[in-house]
């Protein structure tokens, strides 16, 4: 299942880096409210990788990097707000 998650989020980021630049409106002189259209893109695709970002941060954070990965995600709000976590002496 981790792996899937791993390739899953790996295929999302290539999509959302390919995509962030719009090649295909290059040259393209329509305007919407004044503003270029290629614009329009750019602007609603950040808005699109901050949502997916955001998803990220919270269900898959560590994955690929830290053992045990978005596992250790649920941990972290089982925790007390007297635990301060963080490595013991």
């Amino acid at each position: 299942m981790r792996h899937l998650q791993l390739v899953g989020w790996l295929a999302v980021a290539v999509v959302l880096c390919a995509l962030a630049i719009p090649w295909f409106l290059w040259g393209d002189s329509r305007t919407v409210a004044g503003i270029p259209l290629w614009l329009w893109w750019h602007i609603g695709w950040m808005g699109l990788t901050s949502v997916v970002f955001w998803l990220f941060s919270r269900h898959a954070w560590g994955l690929g990097i830290e053992p045990g990965g978005a596992t250790q995600a649920g941990n972290m709000a089982a925790k007390t707000e007297t635990d301060a976590g963080g490595d013991q002496p």
